[in-house]
């Protein structure tokens, strides 16, 4: 269900985690840090913040896919 602009999502090895939807950026930003502290050592860990309305990515962990 998305209830906001940005989209943040969890995939471990190649599977779908979490997912999260918020309407402020700097919430998101703050939920994406502490995505990548919580959940970065899991394997294969790629999470990824979006703007849905942009249809772009404004970052993603780790740098590279």
């Amino acid at each position: 269900m998305n209830t906001g602009r940005y989209h943040l999502t969890l995939v471990a090895d190649g599977r779908p985690m979490l997912h999260g939807w918020w309407t402020d950026e700097a919430v998101a930003r703050g939920k994406f840090s502490a995505w990548v502290g919580r959940h970065g050592d899991r394997p294969g860990a790629h999470i990824t913040l979006t703007d849905e309305e942009a249809n772009s990515v404004l970052t993603q962990w780790p740098d590279h896919p």
